[in-house]
């Protein structure tokens, strides 16, 4: 048997999206947003930890001996936020106008849903802001409670809501 080449004309592939950090060449280059106009913008995100539930209840009790464990991830958070452009290598650095890490202890993961909604007037979005937030708030659960329960996972950390800029409102 003998396949014949269809005569149908092939799909045109859909052009893919090109990966602003990288240039002509290949190489890693920081995104130049001198020309994009200031624009108030808004990033949500959002991350698990879980954890057996006697640790919860141990995190909710306020009896963890390292202390307030969901006051001092939130300032973690808060933190981390402010300082996102020292750690991933090609963000800009902006003047955030507001950063806040909500963590809700919840009974049926067990464990707690961490939450950061970052806002700046600026030309760049703030999503690397949010989900950095949102992963050392995290991972500072995890240290406060390491010594009572080594199985814990972070779990989750994704963008939830991104609002300004050219590429408009995204929700996931």
């Amino acid at each position: 048997m003998v396949c014949k080449p269809s005569k149908a004309k092939p799909a045109k592939a859909k052009a893919s999206p090109a990966l602003t950090h990288i240039g002509a060449s290949g190489e890693a280059r920081m995104v130049d947003v001198s020309d994009k106009a200031a624009t108030e913008r808004l990033a949500v995100a959002e991350g698990r930890v879980v954890m057996e539930k006697a640790t919860l209840d141990l995190i909710v009790s306020g009896n963890a001996k390292k202390g307030d464990v969901l006051g001092t991830a939130r300032i973690a958070g808060i933190m981390a936020a402010k300082r996102t452009s020292e750690l991933i290598p090609l963000c800009h650095p902006l003047a955030l106008s507001k950063v806040t890490v909500d963590i809700e202890p919840d009974a049926k993961l067990p464990g707690c849903v961490v939450r950061a909604s970052v806002k700046v007037t600026g030309p760049t979005g703030v999503e690397m802001e949010a989900l950095t937030a949102v992963t050392v708030a995290c991972l500072t659960i995890y240290d406060m409670i390491k010594a009572v329960e080594r199985g814990v996972r972070i779990e989750g950390i994704h963008l939830v809501e991104k609002l300004g800029g050219k590429s408009g409102h995204y929700r996931a």
